[in-house]
C-alpha cells in the first residue's frame, strides 16, 4: 500500500471515530425529559453519548431537527407530525413508538358534567391537533356531538349539537394547567399537571383512554437517519431498560401505557 493510500486509510478511520464519539442529540419538552433523562444515564453506562435538549414549545423540536441540529426528537404523535409536516414542509418519519399518555377534562369547580352550567366555559388545546383530541373528549363526555367520522381532525365547525352552549377557549396545550383556576372544565395533560403540582393529575372527570393508538409519542427523525445505529440503540434503551421504565412509573404513575407493547 502507498503513503497515499495509507494517509488515506487513516483519515477515513479517523473520521469514522470522531463520528462514533458524536453525541446523539435528543430533543424533548418537560413532559418527557425525566424518563429520558434516566435512558441517557443508561445509554452513557453501554458507552453511547446522548445530549438531551429540552424546548418550551411544540414548533422548536421539529425545526431543529428539519435543520439538522438535533438527531431525533421525542415529544410527539403521529397526527401532529403530519400537521407539522404539511405545514412546514418538513418530511420528518416516525422511527419508534414510546408512551401513550391519557389526557383528561378537569374542573375546580364541579364534580360531575350534569353539573355544568349552561354557557359553561371550557379550555381546550389550540393547535389543530390537540383540539381535535380535546373535542373528541367533549363528544365522550356527551357535551358536544361532532360530524361522524371526522376523528382527530375536528374542529369547533364540525360541533353539530352543543346542547349546554358551552364556550370553548382555546390555549396553548402545554398552558392549559393554568386554565384550571379559571374555566369550568379544563382539557389537561396529567404530565404537565404533575411539573406543575397544583392538582392531582388523576382527579379528571373523564379521560379519553388509551384505546387511541394514534395518539403514541414517536421518535422521530430525518429519512437519512433510518440506519443510524446510535438512534436504534437509545430506543432500544428507553423501551426496555427496566431503570427507564421505573423512570415511566414514577413520572406518569399509571395514565400511560407503553406503545412499542400495545
Amino acid at each position: 500500500m502507498t503513503k497515499t493510500l495509507i494517509a488515506l486509510a487513516l483519515s477515513v478511520l479517523a473520521l469514522t471515530a470522531q463520528a462514533d464519539d458524536k453525541p446523539l442529540k435528543v430533543g424533548t419538552t418537560a413532559a418527557f425529559s425525566i424518563p429520558l433523562e434516566a435512558a441517557v444515564a443508561e445509554a452513557a453506562k453501554q458507552g453511547l453519548k446522548v445530549e438531551l435538549i429540552e424546548f418550551t414549545d411544540w414548533i422548536a423540536p421539529n425545526v431543529s431537527l428539519a435543520a439538522g441540529d438535533i438527531d431525533v426528537n421525542y415529544f410527539q404523535h403521529i397526527p401532529f407530525l403530519e400537521n407539522a409536516n404539511a405545514a412546514a414542509g418538513f418530511k420528518l418519519v416516525p422511527f419508534a413508538p414510546g408512551i401513550i399518555n391519557n389526557v383528561g377534562l378537569y374542573s375546580k369547580k364541579y364534580k360531575s358534567f350534569d353539573e355544568l352550567p349552561v354557557g359553561a366555559t371550557v379550555a381546550i388545546a389550540n393547535d389543530p391537533i390537540n383540539s381535535g383530541r380535546g373535542l373528541q373528549l367533549l363528544a365522550k363526555a356527551g357535551l358536544i356531538t361532532l360530524t361522524p367520522g371526522v376523528g382527530y381532525k375536528a374542529t369547533e365547525e364540525d360541533i353539530i349539537a352543543n346542547p349546554k352552549k358551552i364556550k370553548l377557549i382555546q390555549v396553548e396545550a402545554v398552558q392549559l394547567v393554568r386554565a384550571y383556576d379559571d374555566a369550568d372544565l379544563v382539557q389537561g395533560y396529567p404530565a404537565y399537571i404533575r411539573l406543575a403540582k397544583t392538582f392531582d393529575a388523576a382527579s379528571a372527570l373523564l379521560f379519553d383512554g388509551l384505546d387511541h393508538k394514534e395518539y403514541v409519542i414517536q421518535f422521530v427523525i430525518k429519512p437519512e437517519s433510518k440506519s443510524d445505529p446510535r438512534i436504534a440503540k437509545f430506543v432500544d434503551i428507553y423501551q426496555h431498560s427496566p431503570v427507564v421504565r421505573a423512570a415511566l412509573d414514577k413520572a406518569h404513575g399509571k395514565l400511560y401505557q407503553a406503545g412499542w407493547e400495545s
